[in-house]
């Protein structure tokens, strides 16, 4: 089946709507975008070219930076959206994996989540002193490595982080 250069780009820019909106894998969303466009009968029967695929490895990289800020948003602990930190570093390194995979740089990315976290810390550490549960919902081992894997150091932590009590998993 053929498809005109204004529909397939129509085609294309709602597969990368998809893969960018589709939750909590988007790299799921991607390899079934790839499948739909390409090689599903009832598909529009696509060759993608390297830019086509390019911006739907761009739109998996908006999807995971998308829900990992909704974890290190303070304003969404009591929502029923917020999943914590305990997938927020799931995602991290689902996120990583795939840019590896790729070759992508997420330097970018990766400084904009730290400054995130460090926000999102800071926040919890000031609830917690004024006498607030934790959401952390990860282990010490656990957070740390997200720490260090957004590549902040102790000296950018709140300094009440030693006292936040995390739950075990």
């Amino acid at each position: 089946m053929s498809v005109e250069l204004t529909e397939r780009e129509s085609v294309i820019e709602d597969e990368v709507l998809i893969v960018e909106t589709s939750g909590e894998m988007p790299e799921v969303a991607y390899h079934g975008s790839l499948y739909y466009l390409s090689h599903d009968p009832e598909g529009p029967g696509l060759s993608l070219d390297h830019q086509d695929k390019g911006r739907l490895v761009s739109a998996v990289v908006e999807g995971y930076r998308r829900i990992i800020r909704r974890d290190l948003d303070l304003e969404n602990r009591q929502k029923s959206c917020y999943r914590g930190l305990v997938r927020c570093l799931v995602n991290w390194r689902r996120l990583t994996g795939f840019a590896a995979s790729h070759r992508l740089n997420l330097t970018e990315l990766q400084e904009e989540i730290a400054a995130a976290l460090q926000t999102f810390l800071a926040g919890e550490a000031a609830d917690i002193g004024r006498g607030c549960p934790t959401c952390v919902n990860c282990s010490q081992t656990e957070l740390r490595e997200l720490i260090n894997a957004v590549g902040l150091s102790d000296n950018h932590l709140p300094s009440g982080l030693i006292n936040l009590s995390v739950k075990a998993n």
